[in-house]
């Protein structure tokens, strides 16, 4: 299949993540379908997908007729099948399970054409811990996104060892054509280029939060005022979604068996059940849309009992 013959792309798993998929894909012009298994989860994507486009309205990223077209190009659905129809590539965005991601690729690949290409928008699994079980390993790659994905527009190709060379070019191809930078990997590896980094300091910062070295607030202090960011490592975190961060962790911590990775996985949890989700929710290690590390006398440790920041 050549570029210029993709024209639909499925997207499966209506969260965050695959919400900015979704919004991306369309803003460049493609069809899209949203898949999820819940009709409630996708409305909460439509709203979410409107709330983007009208963000980046504001932000003058995109003009008012583009989002109208953009949004009208989304359709959503619960049925497979439907789903499936037309797709020439899929971008799977379910949680970090391989076995749950291989069982929900297995059965597109029962109802998808031949032709289309599988990508998985992992952030942490290799594509070879479940090409098998896709039925189509040489046509599946990772493609994964850094939230948003319309600024944070850097995306990691990365091949397993049974991926053809057409796919990986074709998945190349994509990601330039809906506005993306590739970095292509030569090898698999966990965390790719950025997360790899990313999550070395996620795990950091969790740690002395956790084992109760630190106060979320300064963790996010040391690490704003010494690299001169606007942002610490659990404002990030609430960007990315605490139920992710937790699937993530609570992934490793099994399948480690380090202490340590389960206290940490533990405290992703304290913050989960009590539905502190992050910015999606309203709140996670902060309270939205004011968190308190965005106000003018955060790093210098002003207003520090606020009520801003939620504890664990």
């Amino acid at each position: 299949m050549h570029i210029d013959e993709v024209r639909r792309v499925l997207v499966v798993g209506s969260g965050t993540m695959g919400a900015q998929v979704a919004l991306q894909c369309a803003t460049h012009g493609y069809a899209v379908t949203l898949h999820d298994i819940d009709d409630a989860a996708l409305d909460a994507a439509v709203r979410r997908i409107r709330g983007y486009a009208d963000e980046l309205v504001r932000t003058g990223l995109l003009d008012a007729p583009g989002a109208e077209r953009a949004l009208a190009a989304v359709r959503t659905t619960t049925d497979p099948a439907a789903a499936a129809a037309d797709a020439d590539i899929v971008s799977e965005s379910v949680p970090e399970d391989p076995a749950l991601k291989g069982r929900v690729l297995a059965q597109f690949d029962s109802l998808c054409d031949a032709r289309t290409i599988f990508t998985t928008n992992t952030s942490s699994l290799l594509p070879s811990m479940f090409a098998d079980a896709t039925g189509r390993p040489d046509r599946l790659a990772a493609l994964h996104f850094h939230p948003p994905v319309w600024s944070g527009n850097v995306v990691d190709v990365m091949p397993h060892p049974g991926t053809s060379n057409e796919t990986t070019e074709l998945v190349l191809a994509f990601a330039r054509r809906i506005g993306q930078i590739p970095i292509r990997l030569r090898k698999e590896s966990y965390g790719y280029v950025f997360n790899a980094m990313y999550m070395a300091l996620n795990e950091a910062a969790v740690t002395l939060a956790a084992n109760g070295i630190a106060s979320v607030e300064d963790v996010d202090r040391a690490w704003m005022g010494i690299m001169h960011m606007p942002i610490g490592p659990f404002g990030m975190l609430d960007g990315v979604g605490l139920d992710t961060a937790l699937d993530i962790a609570d992934f490793w911590a099994r399948r480690t068996g380090d202490p340590q990775r389960r206290i940490n996985a533990d405290f992703y949890r304290s913050y989960v059940e009590r539905g502190r989700l992050g910015v999606k929710s309203g709140a996670g290690f902060y309270q939205y849309p004011d968190p308190a590390y965005a106000g003018p006398g955060f790093v210098a440790g002003e207003g520090d009992d606020d009520g801003q920041t939620v504890r664990g």
